[in-house]
């Protein structure tokens, strides 16, 4: 790790890690960073009689953007169980400070700076991390601690709305912090205001409005007027009052009229469409279900001028002669009467030639 002296540094690219557990070295620190963009160099200053940092370093990045991006989304994460701190150097902070600091007191033992952090960012942007007083012998809680905005808009919602509220089933006291080397005057004043206002300051030197800007579902932004509500669906309900801080969307613009071709020029053909669909088959005939009638193949489908084929006639029933012509023979296990005789040939039907088929002969007796 490069470990050059600090004047050199570009201090507008160069971010503050603090909270740093015993167990993280300047490795860890150049791993954990390097994700965020590329880095120039990690220095985590050391006690020179143990050798081991203090619980907070410095990364120095390629770019500012680069910086401002590591502290979008690393700030409060954890590190061996305990989140870190990251923000920009001091001087950097001081001018973006507008005085809209807040006191928070009676907080329980409990309340870290992580659960302050989640619980006021809900309300605007915080400048830098919620700063507990502590012992420094013990570092247990003294049970206040300080908030900076940056702007009186969030800071001012915050008192309204958490002053007297429950944090760790203890009722904590929000208001605004005395100013340093001053006899009991407080932040919030109406010169701050004013100067805040004359002085706005670029938006690129702010922490990102999404990560920590964004109130929760149901809250409506300081500074905002509330969305109006759905229209009614149902048929008298009157429309909704409007007002003159009631924010209504624009109606849609209207739909521009389809473009009209010049005289002389045909329209361009419209696409093809699906292919016409086969005739439909004409019913069966009506006798088609009669008794004796061959239907139709079913491969028939028919057509247009195409008639169906006429039915098959019925077959008709066998002559009476027929069973004179040809008797059934007798059973094989029956014997034929003694007085039985072959019938005598029968007349041919008027064809030449043509003699009519003998019986067969009777099966021979034991």
């Amino acid at each position: 790790m490069a470990n050059g002296p600090i004047a050199e540094r570009n201090r507008d690219a160069t971010i503050y890690v603090g909270g740093l557990d015993e167990k993280v070295v300047d490795s860890l620190l150049w791993e954990l960073f390097v994700q965020s963009g590329p880095l120039v160099n990690v220095h985590m200053p050391k006690d020179r009689v143990t050798m081991t940092h203090q619980g907070y370093g410095f990364v120095e990045f390629m770019g500012e953007d680069d910086a401002d991006y590591a502290i979008k989304i690393m700030n409060m994460i954890k590190l061996y169980g305990k989140p870190i701190r990251v923000n920009k150097a001091s001087a950097h902070q001081k001018n973006l400070d507008v005085g809209a600091n807040i006191f928070i007191g009676n907080l329980d033992t409990e309340v870290d700076e992580k659960l302050l952090y989640d619980t006021f960012s809900a309300f605007g942007v915080i400048l830098q991390t919620p700063k507990i007083m502590r012992d420094p012998e013990s570092g247990n809680s003294k049970g206040f601690a300080f908030v900076n905005f940056a702007n009186f808009e969030s800071s001012d919602a915050s008192i309204e709305a958490m002053n007297g509220q429950y944090l760790c089933n203890r009722p904590i006291s929000v208001s605004y912090a005395f100013k340093k080397d001053s006899k009991g005057e407080r932040h919030g004043s109406a010169a701050e205001r004013i100067l805040a206002a004359q002085n706005p300051l670029s938006q690129a030197d702010r922490p990102h409005q999404l990560f920590a800007d964004c109130p929760p579902m149901g809250m409506v932004p300081p500074g905002m007027a509330a969305a109006p509500p759905p229209p009614p669906v149902m048929l008298g309900v009157p429309p909704p009052h409007v007002t003159a801080n009631t924010m209504i969307p624009p109606p849609p613009p209207p739909v521009p009229p389809p473009t009209s071709f010049p005289p002389g020029i045909p329209p361009p053909p419209l696409p093809p469409s699906q292919p016409p669909l086969p005739p439909i088959a004409p019913p069966p005939p009506p006798n088609a279900s009669k008794p004796g009638v061959m239907n139709p193949p079913a491969s028939w489908k028919g057509g247009p001028g195409i008639p169906p084929p006429p039915p098959v006639p019925p077959v008709s029933a066998p002559d009476a002669n027929f069973s004179k012509l040809f008797p059934p023979p007798p059973p094989p296990s029956v014997r034929p009467p003694q007085n039985w005789e072959a019938p005598p040939p029968a007349a041919t039907s008027g064809r030449q030639g043509v003699q009519p088929r003998r019986p067969p002969p009777p099966p021979p007796t034991n």
